[in-house]
């Protein structure tokens, strides 16, 4: 079976790690086309990667007829408009978060895929694919603790760019406990309110930072997230189970932990996301690449557990009753269409 052709649009900081991911450590794959509106950055990525080019037009780079599939990397308000290209197309395409970045296009996306009847969009949480949440989810799933009752989290930055404000904290860290949540307990989010401690006076001006985002679903369970971007210490995510016969946490990065003097002990905290979730975004482009190259289904349980459009639009609908109640400082309702509604959803 010949390599998977996959154009990359948009290499930056984290459409570059894909790069070199899928040309040195992914089976079954070569980088034929690369993308980026900084076309001087797009050539210096080429020139890494033997026999790939830079195609300049994104949507050229989607339809190029030496490209199999597509991984986008560009900015979120981009996507929309780059989904429905790959779509139109028939290309399967792995899309970073956000699936779109409004619940309307999101929708959009959604029901534009099913009228196709085959699942081309995987969105990346790449979460879903870290061991231990894999772990924590098949230890819920065989019962062994009961019902589960409440998730903590915690997801920590040292630092975050300029441009960050407090929405984004909801739509680009607290997105991903919202996948989180829905992956682990298999029920959507009924509403969340985002609580606003006293802002840490070394984050940027203006910005809300810590925020405390509580979660519910509509069984009742409980789910609170610690958000905190500007700690200046390193990159943490914990998730803690707390069920009906016992409780469970990963993400204490125990693999070495340290006792010295005078009375210290300690471990190294991973500087960013692409340290801490290396190993998960591995096992996800090579899952990704593996089911579209065997022909099946991104989100089929035939072969990947991808998250799908639908996970997408179900995280954007969760951060915008986040942002609503950011600004109200109430718990919002999060307002979905009901999943049957959309045939082959």
């Amino acid at each position: 079976m010949s390599d998977l052709r996959v154009a990359v649009l948009g290499v930056g900081v984290m459409g570059a790690d894909h790069v070199e991911r899928l040309s040195t450590r992914i089976a079954g794959v070569k980088v034929a086309v690369v993308n980026d509106f900084i076309e001087a950055r797009a050539e210096e990525v080429a020139a890494g990667v033997p026999g790939c080019r830079v195609v300049s037009d994104p949507l050229e780079a989607i339809a190029d007829p030496d490209v199999d599939a597509v991984v986008l990397a560009t900015p979120g308000p981009t996507h929309d408009k780059q989904l429905l290209a790959c779509l139109e197309h028939r290309k399967p395409v792995l899309c970073e978060k956000p699936l779109t970045t409004d619940v309307d296009s999101a929708l959009d996306v959604v029901r534009r895929e099913a009228e196709l009847g085959v699942r081309l969009i995987q969105v990346g949480f790449m979460r879903r694919f870290d061991p231990e949440y894999a772990e924590l989810k098949t230890l819920i799933g065989a019962g062994e603790f009961g019902q589960p009752l409440v998730l903590h989290c915690v997801h920590r930055n040292a630092a975050v760019p300029p441009s960050f404000d407090s929405t984004i904290i909801v739509k680009d860290s607290l997105v991903h406990e919202v996948d989180v949540t829905r992956f682990l307990f298999d029920e959507e989010i009924a509403s969340v309110h985002i609580l606003r401690p006293t802002p840490n006076p070394g984050a940027p001006e203006g910005i809300q930072d810590p925020q405390i985002a509580i979660m519910k679903t509509p069984s009742g369970k409980h789910v609170d997230v610690e958000l905190f971007v500007t700690t200046g210490v390193g990159y943490e995510v914990r998730t803690e189970l707390v069920a009906e016969k016992g409780t469970a946490m990963i993400g204490l990065e125990v693999g070495l932990i340290r006792k010295g003097v005078p009375g210290t002990w300690g471990g190294a905290i991973a500087p960013d996301f692409r340290v801490r979730f290396g190993t998960a975004y591995d096992i996800e482009f090579q899952r990704w690449v593996a089911a579209v190259r065997h022909g099946i289904a991104t989100g089929s349980d035939d072969y990947t557990d991808g998250p799908t459009a639908w996970d997408g639009y179900a995280a954007a609908a969760v951060c915008a009753a986040g942002v609503e109640s950011l600004a109200s400082g109430r718990p919002v309702e999060v307002k979905m269409v009901e999943r049957a509604s959309i045939k082959g959803a």
